[in-house]
């Protein structure tokens, strides 16, 4: 029999941030002007993509920073950081830093691997150590010791009229709670349970032992849940793409279609050498979408959701589709907004 579908707890979104190659600044305030909306409509999380050396937002820990003074109760996540491109002693002082001036809102979401385009980066970004540096889940081993307050160093005291500490600072004790792993295999699911993190589970995953999303997703949740601490208790978050067009007009509701239409293809069959499963987009109504959710076996298992934005559209595409997440769909979940 399946699980009746968990009561939606906590409700997210997550946008790429992109931006105009010749006016930056801009693509980058519409971004924190989309938290600052999604905090004022409710929303319980807002997370931003990691893209390098293309026109999205590269620096997410930098814009969380000016997010968490703009805001004040909305949690602020990354989905994710790549490790590959990240020292992890340096990125734990920035994930305290951000935490501490956040009020202890972070969500750290990070992955493993080469970073994207490695034959063609690695000369720039490790000039000296390209082929020996380790891009396996020791990574994240190293982040967590550091943000738990592991030693970074073998001194600590004073020398002349400086202080040291042999653990990063600041320390913000409740970080290492927040950190994510964003898995998109059956592997990385158990790892992540074994190491009692968070996982963020999203609208790619990797035919292992099936072809159909969505008996993998759940298979990559329960799998995570059977390796983690806290058992069935552990959180784990999901994110499909969601376009509700309830208050959307005529052309936009052409515009959302054309967008689904043409990534469709992908979702019919493994994608590439690592067959990637794509889930589709959903689209329609608030009613309809609920409806098609309330029947997926891997969103019934969770009771948290990071809806991810489509990556192309104007600003107020994304008012009317958060606006409609928060006051529609969401409520159609039986969510009820923060305040």
């Amino acid at each position: 029999m399946p699980k009746d579908p968990r009561p939606l707890r906590k409700l997210g979104f997550l946008t790429i941030g992109l931006f105009d190659e010749h006016d930056p600044a801009a693509g980058h305030e519409a971004t924190l002007r989309l938290i600052e909306l999604g905090e004022r409509l409710g929303f319980d999380s807002a997370w931003v993509r990691h893209r390098h050396l293309q026109f999205g937002i590269s620096s997410p820990i930098a814009v969380l920073a000016a997010a968490s003074q703009r805001t004040r109760r909305i949690e602020l996540g990354t989905a994710v950081i790549p490790l590959g491109w990240e020292n992890p002693l340096r990125l734990a002082e920035d994930l305290a830093t951000v935490d501490i001036l956040s009020g202890g809102r972070l969500n750290a979401g990070v992955s493993v691997g080469p970073p994207m385009n490695w034959e063609h980066v690695k000369h720039a970004l490790y000039p000296d150590t390209a082929d020996l540096e380790d891009f396996s889940y020791q990574r994240v081993r190293r982040l967590l010791g550091f943000v738990r307050g592991e030693p970074a160093s073998t001194f600590k005291g004073t020398i002349g009229f400086e202080v040291f500490s042999d653990r990063v600072q600041p320390h913000s004790p409740g970080l290492a709670s927040r950190i994510w792993y964003g898995g998109g295999s059956l592997r990385s699911a158990r790892w992540a349970g074994e190491q009692g993190i968070n996982l963020l589970t999203s609208s790619v995953v990797k035919a292992e032992e099936s072809e159909d999303f969505t008996e993998i997703q759940l298979s990559h949740i329960r799998t995570f849940r059977a390796h983690h601490p806290d058992g069935e208790a552990a959180r784990v978050s999901q994110g499909l793409v969601v376009i509700p067009t309830d208050s959307a007009d005529r052309a936009q509701r052409a515009k959302y279609r054309a967008y689904v239409e043409m990534r469709t293809p992908r979702t019919k069959a493994p994608q590439g050498p690592a067959r990637m499963v794509f889930s589709p987009d959903l689209l329609g109504s608030s009613d309809e979408i609920a409806e098609r959710l309330l029947g997926h076996a891997a969103y019934r298992e969770v009771d948290e959701v990071a809806f991810a934005l489509p990556f192309t559209f104007e600003y107020e595409d994304y008012e009317q589709i958060l606006t409609d997440i928060a006051t529609k769909l969401g409520p159609a979940l039986g969510w009820r907004p923060s305040t």
